[in-house]
């Protein structure tokens, strides 16, 4: 019988080949030809799934995206009794941090995607549409805080959500230049999550 094929699999197998080369050499050395070399399938194969590199990009961040949402519910699950919004938002950011060969992998992509989304809008709509989501996801988690009487009530979770954002991205870029360490980088966000929350449990 021929081999049944894993369409979702070989995607993923095809996002992380493009994963490798982005962070060794950018997105502009990584050719279609190059990315089926990596992953180990014919070009043609490729081309039944992506039409252009821009495709693939695209898919290859929405699969980041997807496994860090899957790694932050494994975290969440894995904490004691319901989790506090503050324990969301650190569950949450310790996916966003450079904090293991993975997730700083995946920054790296990151990164060299935003220099091409710089100049192409159909990628920069992914970030259009993706950041809003992160941001009211976010938001949520500052009013349950203001619920709960544990975020001061003249903070305003949309101002809070995008400056949380904010810290988080810039720190991640410095940890992985290595102007402190992602560790580092974690404990200042936990710091300002402590402050926002009224000092509450550590990290």
């Amino acid at each position: 019988m021929p081999k049944r094929v894993d369409h979702e699999e070989r995607r993923a197998r095809i996002a992380e080949a493009l994963w490798r080369i982005a962070c060794a050499r950018g997105l502009d050395g990584a050719s279609l030809r190059d990315v089926a070399a990596e992953a180990g399938i014919s070009l043609g194969q490729l081309q039944h799934y992506f039409a252009s590199k821009d495709d693939m990009l695209v898919f290859a961040l929405e699969h980041i995206s997807d496994l860090a949402a899957r790694r932050v519910g494994e975290r969440l699950r894995g904490l004691s009794g319901e989790p506090s919004p503050r324990d969301v938002l650190l569950g949450s950011v310790r996916e966003m941090l450079p904090l293991d060969d993975k997730s700083r992998t995946g920054h790296l992509v990151q990164i060299a995607y935003f220099v091409r989304a710089v100049h192409d809008e159909r990628l920069r709509r992914h970030a259009k549409e993706g950041v809003p989501g992160l941001r009211a996801f976010f938001a949520g988690q500052v009013r349950e805080g203001q619920a709960r009487g544990e975020v001061a009530a003249d903070r305003d979770p949309e101002v809070e959500a995008a400056l949380l954002i904010a810290l988080v991205d810039g720190l991640a870029s410095y940890a992985v230049l290595e102007v402190w360490s992602a560790e580092e980088a974690l404990g200042l966000v936990a710091g300002h999550l402590d402050r926002l929350f009224g000092g509450g449990a550590g990290a």
